[in-house]
């Protein structure tokens, strides 16, 4: 029988296998929690509240800048080549609103830093703020649009 040459990392093996098995196994992505977001009481459950109000938020926000960018083709369509780049200037100023938004959501989750409620803060801000640049966004595509 031949002796292991490097028996410790035999050993951090073994060790690394066993961590793998207890861990949880991967949740259905159809799984609903079984509570109620305006009742959420844990941390658990009030970062998971804030994460799909930001995921909801996040759809309307896609769903309007794909109106408000068909919204400045359309008016770049109607102007003279030089005159061009309504869609351009919007592109410019959602890149860099999105700099801004995880930025700015950065910071104010330092006020829970390393803590349980560090997600929480990050995706409220997140909701907040893609709220409100929807409805920018929105009342671009109505002013241009006319």
């Amino acid at each position: 029988m031949q002796k292991a040459k490097h028996p410790m990392k035999l050993f951090l093996g073994l060790m690394l296998c066993g961590c793998v098995l207890l861990q949880d196994g991967p949740s259905s992505a159809e799984e609903k929690p079984n509570f109620d977001c305006a009742k959420s009481e844990t941390q658990m459950e009030m970062n998971y509240c804030a994460e799909q109000d930001f995921d909801a938020a996040d759809a309307a926000l896609n769903k309007q800048w794909k109106a408000t960018r068909k919204v400045m083709v359309d008016w770049d369509k109607q102007l003279d080549a030089n005159q061009r780049g309504a869609e351009e200037a919007l592109l410019k100023a959602q890149r860099a609103w999105i700099n801004y938004r995880d930025g700015q959501c950065e910071a104010e989750g330092f006020a829970a830093r390393g803590g349980t409620m560090e997600p929480m803060l990050l995706m409220s801000c997140k909701a907040e703020l893609s709220k409100v640049r929807t409805e920018e966004l929105k009342t671009l595509a109505e002013t241009i649009g006319q």
